[in-house]
């Protein structure tokens, strides 16, 4: 495929910093990607270039594609998300930021655990969901604990910025940062010193950031205080597809731009390569209901494809029953594969009926963004142990499984743990071997650590002789974990699958260790990578809300769940901000390809009761004209209805065959 006059503009505009406004569809990765082969071609040396993303996937994707296209030059690009980015800056400026060499990244357990200490006694949850919320939200926005002391307005603001101090305290007595913190302390480091600045400039000749309607207050900062005053970038985005308002996304930040750059230049792609013609003129009409600065309207050259059908169904075991039907009758005519369909919903919680469909149906499916294997907390526990017997240096791995099980050594012991070893650039586990930082703690959280660390040196010495999953049992059982789980786990379900989860990941270890890959640190750091929902290549429909849909495409979609109050979501409606999940409807439209099926329920079961619906505001801001609405066309309904029955009736003969 060859550039469009509006792609081909923004890949040669070089003069100063470019907004490109890229809509759903309309090919803004191979523009990132050509840019660079541009920028490459004109004289930028690869390693002075920069590309920054959202997620993980997104910088894997951009890393193929430029590998393909710029070859052994691709090398030495630098494509990273935001949080690697920031990841990276700490590594190389930590003592700018006020880190010790080997500081440790705390996951989102871990750092919840770390407020749930400090915050009041027998707070709620509800509570301190709101308090860690806050403060993550004063980190975005790129403040400091005192900043947020002074812009406290009343006694719960006041409450999180308190807490928000206690807890950075604590932070820097473990020389440890959050996710959150990936972000506000380059961004700190950077803002308040020139010369810093200055070379990381002079590092990144030109920037290129992908999905900048996703930026947050601190990200905006990061990419100013690096591109600076020269404005050497791309920003590549669409004001259409912001829907992470509630994590802090502020698209806003597209205004910003040209106030802070009068010389933006901004290119529209509006050619979609991806949806029928219905689809994209239905997503028009329905986004055209939002106030937009930079209003786009897509088009495509693709066929219109058939009328988007609406079903009004009884409620949502009726409305999972005809959905599937309606993705058999699919498969059938168009001969499609069910990794082809997806089934795309608001909240999770609507998974569990078409689950049930489509088991009764036996449809294969998966379902985005499950929990895998190794986010289980018994599996992270056993994991950190091996991290810590192969790494005595992993402060991560020591502050998660220092007391678990418990050992009766407090938060407080390991502030002040931390700060001895600051002092003397210990690792928590070196720091906890030496008989001077054991004087100064308490004598009994003083004789716990020595014994752990105790335990740690035979683990140690058995790791040079044993297999990882022989260690791995052993562990286990001197620290009685299994004990733990007695009596941190009430459910006996609960209990044993947690076992058996430990189980896996032990056949897990042991099946590494016959390929005989590497000793103990590396094995670990493998198994960490590891991922058992990674089964892209499956021929299963797709399960997922629309936020985890973003960025993908399949050919037949159906969006279910369309009523008031589920979508757009009747917190949404209370606190006005229907125009978002405006947006994020106008995504779950243009995920579809070639055929687009809408379903809404005349009653839901909504906590525990039975509810009347009313269909979703957004169905009537459609084009008629687009959709096929059940009961529009008695005959043409018949017909429809006779041929699902058909396909029924083959399936299940197919299936009694097999």
């Amino acid at each position: 495929m060859s550039l469009n006059p509006a792609q081909r503009a923004a890949v040669e505009h070089l003069d100063g910093p470019l907004l490109v406004l890229a809509g759903a569809g309309s090919g803004k990765t191979r523009v990132v990607t050509e840019k660079l082969a541009w920028l490459v071609a004109r004289g930028f040396p690869p390693g002075e270039l920069l590309a920054i993303t959202f997620t993980n996937k997104a910088a894997r994707e951009m890393r193929e594609r430029a590998a393909a296209r710029l070859r052994g030059d691709a090398e030495a690009l630098t494509i990273s998300t935001f949080h690697a980015l920031g990841l990276r800056l700490l590594q190389a400026e930590a003592r700018f930021a006020g880190l010790r060499p080997g500081f440790t990244v705390l996951d989102a357990d871990d750092s919840l655990k770390a407020l749930k200490e400090l915050a009041p006694a027998g707070i709620s949850p509800d509570n301190l969901y709101w308090l860690r919320q806050t403060v993550s939200t004063l980190k975005n926005a790129g403040m400091d604990p005192a900043q947020a002391l002074q812009a406290a307005a009343g006694p719960r603001e006041l409450q999180a910025a308190e807490l928000y101090g206690a807890y950075q305290k604590r932070m820097t007595a473990w020389n440890a940062v959050d996710f959150d913190d990936l972000i506000r302390l380059p961004l700190a480091a950077l803002e308040s010193d020139e010369s810093l600045r200055g070379r990381w400039q002079r590092r990144w000749r030109y920037l290129m950031v992908d999905e900048y309607q996703d930026t947050n207050g601190a990200q905006y900062r990061l990419l100013k205080a690096l591109a600076g005053e020269r404005g050497a970038f791309t920003a590549v985005g669409d004001d259409d597809q912001s829907i992470y308002a509630w994590r802090g996304a502020d698209p806003a930040n597209l205004a910003r731009l040209a106030q802070d750059w009068p010389a933006l230049r901004i290119v529209k792609l509006e050619q979609n390569y991806r949806c029928a013609g219905r689809i994209l003129r239905a997503a028009n009409a329905l986004i055209a209901n939002n106030p937009r600065p930079h209003p786009k309207t897509l088009w495509s050259a693709l066929p219109d494809g058939p009328p988007i059908r609406v079903l009004a169904c009884r409620d949502n075991e009726h409305e999972a029953q005809r959905v599937v039907a309606e993705l058999v009758g699919r498969r059938q005519s168009s001969g499609c594969r069910w990794s082809d369909c997806a089934v795309l919903y608001r909240g999770n919680h609507q998974a569990r009926a078409l689950e049930q469909a489509l088991r009764l149906a036996a449809i294969p499916y998966q379902i985005a963004g499950g929990d895998s294997l190794f986010d289980c907390a018994e599996v992270r526990d056993a994991l950190a142990y091996l991290r810590l017997v192969a790494n005595p240096s992993d402060d991560g791995a020591f502050l998660r499984i220092v007391n678990v099980p418990r050992r009766e050594i407090g938060a407080t012991t390991l502030e002040r743990l931390g700060e001895l070893a600051g002092r003397v650039n210990l690792s928590l586990a070196q720091a906890a071997g030496q008989d001077a930082a054991l004087a100064a703690l308490p004598a009994r959280a003083s004789a716990g650590l020595a014994a752990f660390e105790q335990q740690l040196g035979q683990w140690r010495r058995r790791a040079a002789s044993e297999p990882a999953d022989t260690l791995l049992a052993r562990i286990l059982d001197e620290v009685d974990y299994a004990g733990h789980i007695e009596r941190s786990d009430k459910n006996p379900d609960q209990r044993q699958r947690r076992l058996r989860n430990l189980d896996a990941l032990r056949q897990i270890l042991a099946g590494f260790a016959r390929h005989g890959r590497g000793g103990l640190a590396e094995l670990t750091q493998a198994v960490s990578l590891l991922s058992e929902r990674d089964q892209a290549d499956q021929d299963a429909v797709r399960l997922m809300t629309v936020h985890s849909a973003k960025g993908l495409e399949f050919r037949n979609v159906a969006i279910v769940g369309l009523e008031d109050g589920t979508f757009p979501h009747d917190a949404a409606q209370d606190e006005g901000r229907v125009d978002e999940e405006r947006r994020l409807f106008y995504v779950a439209l243009t995920r579809a390809k070639e055929w687009l099926l809408l379903s809404h329920s005349l009653r839901r079961r909504r906590y525990g009761s039975i509810e009347a619906c009313t269909p979703s505001r957004f169905l009537d801001e459609l084009p008629a004209a687009e959709l096929h609405r059940e009961g529009e066309d008695p005959e043409r309904d018949a017909d429809h209805s006779r041929a699902l029955a058909r396909n029924h009736l083959d399936r299940l003969a197919a299936l009694l065959g097999d």
